[in-house]
């Protein structure tokens, strides 16, 4: 049986300097990962009261 991935990206933008965001299929909490290089970040996606987006989570 394939195990399912932790993350899940929804959105990606550039190739050599890259934004993504990125979903994890567990908490449905969304971060934002930027990559610039060899040097990148990854923090979670706040709403404009500082409090977490989470996307809602498919259950199989």
């Amino acid at each position: 049986m394939a195990k399912k991935e932790r993350f899940e990206t929804v959105y990606s933008q550039g190739t050599l300097d890259t934004i993504q965001i990125l979903v994890d299929t567990e908490t449905g909490v969304n971060y934002l990962f930027h990559k610039a290089g060899y040097a990148g970040g990854m923090t979670p996606l706040l709403d404009k009261d500082g409090k977490p987006v989470i996307s809602p989570i498919e259950k199989d």
